[in-house]
């Protein structure tokens, strides 16, 4: 069933976003401190398990139920030649992550997360499986350097339904994390106008080959984004404008992925430059839900580190990933499980026998 009400639901959404739980997060830094190793030694895996306890409000938060989202559709601009892949690959890939033949599968069934494919808007034919949540928004968006990518009222439905699927996942499987992934053909032009916009950097500077195309038609790739942001002229400050003007119904669902964990107060993992941009309209729509983002890995296209950025966030990897699908999420996720079970079921000095360095009394001249 549609979202009956998006804008009503986005409101009450972004109202109940708070800030970080600060009294859990002490908590945990307390615990930090009495397990049995030096103060810090375990450096970075430390500060990320008392980041998870202020956003959940668990002083030893548990992240036993995963969940990865990835979420499909395409992009009329594929039209204007921005990328590698004819826009049918969408619908092909839809069906290789029902298949769990993607790289996406094999890192959820690593990291022990389920994975929800989502389309989002997809222009092919998507299976008929019981395990697709077939939104079809539209079959893809129009093309954004000639008219706006969808209405108002569809991008206000594509963040809705992000945050409805948050509260249906909760409800009936749970998630204690979420990994935010997609799939859409011609994404990355889309997301590179996003970061362009809310970061205000030059196009050329935070758009990147996407899939891998050549000089000539990334060249390409930066006229058309400077030509659609000059038709648009996005207001950097309305996430949702900026969604309608020139984003992606995915991009919007994982936007209100974004917003229904935050409210929800479950820690949410950023893949690469596409899932960042979901991240960035997020965030121009509630400021707060910042504060509950994870950031997975750095990818090596340029918009990413913007984002990175302009969000104040420092990632667990870098490993030059930049195939999307949430498989920078899902390696993060794995590190995000084992800084927590590391403060909750690691020992305390008192409970193993052992003597702590604080207690060791100087000898007496």
């Amino acid at each position: 069933m549609p979202v009956v009400d998006p804008a009503a639901l986005i409101a009450r959404t972004v109202e109940a976003i708070g800030a970080p739980d600060a009294r859990a997060a002490a908590v945990a830094d307390l615990r930090q401190d009495d397990l049995t190793k030096p103060p810090g030694a375990l450096g970075r895996l430390e500060a990320l398990a008392t980041r998870i306890a202020g956003i959940t409000g668990v002083p030893r938060p548990r992240l036993d139920r995963r969940l990865i989202v990835v979420a499909a559709g395409d992009h009329g601009v594929t039209a204007q030649g921005v990328s590698a892949y004819p826009a049918e690959v969408t619908a092909q890939m839809v069906a290789n992550f029902l298949a769990g033949g993607a790289a996406i599968n094999v890192l959820a069934s690593h990291a022990g997360a389920r994975v929800l494919v989502v389309d989002a808007g997809v222009a092919g034919d998507t299976p008929d499986d019981p395990r697709l949540l077939r939104l079809r928004l539209a079959p893809g968006t129009r093309d954004m350097s000639e008219q706006p990518a969808m209405t108002r009222t569809l991008a206000e439905r594509a963040i809705a339904e992000g945050i409805a699927l948050v509260h249906r996942e909760r409800a009936e499987g749970g998630a204690d994390i979420i990994a935010a992934g997609e799939m859409g053909i011609g994404n990355s032009t889309a997301a590179a106008a996003i970061v362009a916009t809310v970061t205000g950097r030059p196009p050329r500077a935070v758009t990147g080959r996407g899939t891998g195309v050549d000089d000539e038609r990334h060249e390409h790739k930066v006229r058309v984004i400077e030509r659609t942001l000059d038709l648009h002229r996005p207001d950097a400050a309305d996430g949702v404008g900026i969604l309608s003007a020139i984003g992606g119904f995915e991009i919007g669902v994982l936007a209100g992925v974004y917003l229904g964990a935050a409210a929800a107060r479950v820690p949410v993992l950023m893949d690469g430059v596409i899932s960042g941009a979901a991240a960035l309209l997020a965030e121009a729509i509630a400021p707060a839900s910042r504060d509950f983002v994870i950031a997975s890995h750095r990818s090596p296209e340029p918009g990413h580190t913007a984002i990175l950025e302009h969000l104040r966030l420092e990632p667990l990897l870098d490993l030059g990933l930049r195939l999307g699908e949430g498989s920078g999420a899902a390696l993060g996720m794995t590190l995000c499980v084992a800084a927590c079970r590391v403060l909750d079921e690691m020992a305390t000095f008192s409970e193993a026998g052992v003597s702590d360095s604080t207690a060791v009394v100087e000898p007496e001249a």
